[in-house]
């Protein structure tokens, strides 16, 4: 079974929540298969359904001000910061059993972690992927009529200091890492897309296959 693979690049958080919402119509009506998009964004806060108004402690005008936008998301957990050199993942895929969705992307993104020679774990009761005593990966996901949408982020090689004016995953006192900060090198963003869309492809039983937006866009196809 094929999972196709968008690479998309910056994308504004607005944008490609409207992409999300387009591909999960259509891959529940079939016309397309399961389809993983790979992309960065500027600067944002994303409140999940669980959020708390102490999460953002220093207000919406204050953030927006530094120059980070600040959007409500549907999927689960609470608020979460997403900026260039971070790699998110949302996979539009038809999945039945959610905690074992949920669990086999985090197998995929701590494999590709170990690919990068960083040795990464899930932790009892607290959400997302760690590092040591750091969190490198968070994971939040929403499911409508057996489709999913958002998915994960992983910290690659991005600015760090957005998560320290917030309440990240709503764990007060939580440090974060990043893929650069482990290993000491840099730009490896185009590299751990490479991994992570092998390592997920993987991890789901399915074969990668490169595609673009604009394919998908233009030519639906009633999958079998």
């Amino acid at each position: 079974m094929d999972l196709g693979v968008v690479q998309l690049g910056v994308v504004p958080y607005g944008e490609a929540l409207e992409l999300q919402l387009r591909l999960r119509d259509w891959r529940q009506s079939d016309e397309i298969a399961d389809t993983l998009l790979l992309l960065e964004h500027p600067p944002v806060y994303t409140r999940g359904r669980r959020t708390l108004p102490a999460d953002l402690p220093m207000g919406e005008h204050w953030y927006r001000m530094q120059g980070i936008e600040v959007h409500d998301a549907d999927r689960g957990g609470r608020v979460t910061y997403h900026g260039p050199g971070q790699l998110v993942g949302y996979p539009i895929m038809r999945i039945g059993d959610v905690p074992e969705y949920v669990h086999t992307m985090e197998k995929a993104v701590i494999a590709a972690l170990a690919d990068e020679g960083i040795e990464a774990e899930v932790r009892e009761g607290l959400t997302g992927i760690w590092a040591a005593d750091a969190k490198i990966g968070s994971i939040g996901v929403h499911v409508n009529r057996g489709v999913s949408t958002h998915g994960f982020a992983v910290n690659v090689d991005n600015d760090l200091q957005p998560f320290e004016w917030i309440v990240p995953c709503g764990l007060d006192g939580v440090r974060m890492t990043s893929v650069s900060k482990e290993t000491g090198r840099t730009g490896g963003i185009a590299c751990f897309r490479k991994r992570i869309a092998y390592r997920f492809a993987q991890a789901y039983g399915m074969r990668q296959r490169i595609t673009s937006l604009d394919r998908l866009q233009r030519t639906p196809a009633l999958v079998s």
